[in-house]
């Protein structure tokens, strides 16, 4: 769901898109970095909370947006619990919920063409060294729309899987999303193709 922006008038909200995605960057690299114990994800959840509380929120979008994350976080909670520790899959998994919801909430507080109008300011200086930003910003504006496109694909074919009674196979999971996401990979290749978004 990430990408969908949530109307409002809140600090978080009036902040300009290029400061929201500095302090994004530097809040995940802290997080990683000085996050090492229970004590300090519950300390950092509380900060996260408290963000979304500023920028008016409702905890129902909030839900909708870390929902996709649950079996991955599970996955990966099991996993270190069986390598390392409980209380080191609890900060492992921690910090991927906070980056995750953290990038939530730039995109639930910025407009998307603010988003790319300031990835490609930024970038403007490179282009002495042959990086061309439109395309960057294309491909940004691309993935944001993937995102809940493809959330969108996964929940359709796991409907069809309970519908036909194969609740616990992966195959049919996987298969049919691997399948539906190529061709939409394809159609939108095709289209951004016939716009000369591929010309020199």
């Amino acid at each position: 769901m990430i990408g969908v922006y949530h109307p409002g008038d809140s600090p978080l909200h009036r902040m300009p898109a290029g400061a929201k995605l500095v302090l994004l960057l530097v809040s995940m690299a802290a997080a990683t970095v000085f996050v090492r114990s229970p004590l300090q994800v519950l300390i950092a959840a509380a900060i996260v909370a408290g963000l979304f509380a500023v920028a008016r929120i409702p905890w129902r979008v909030v839900v909708l947006q870390l929902r996709p994350l649950v079996w991955m976080v599970v996955l990966i909670a099991v996993f270190q619990v069986l390598i390392t520790s409980p209380a080191r899959a609890l900060v492992v998994c921690g910090v991927l919920v906070f980056s995750v919801a953290l990038a939530a909430l730039v995109t639930l507080t910025t407009r998307v063409t603010d988003l790319l109008d300031a990835v490609t300011h930024g970038l403007g200086p490179l282009r002495r060294f042959g990086v061309d930003p439109e395309r960057i910003g294309l491909l940004l504006a691309l993935a944001i729309r993937c995102v809940p496109l493809l959330a969108g694909i996964v929940q359709e074919v796991a409907e069809a899987r309970r519908a036909r009674g194969l609740h616990w196979s992966m195959t049919a999971l996987v298969t049919p999303t691997l399948v539906r996401a190529l061709r939409t990979a394809d159609a939108m290749g095709e289209a951004l193709a016939a716009r000369g978004v591929d010309d020199a």
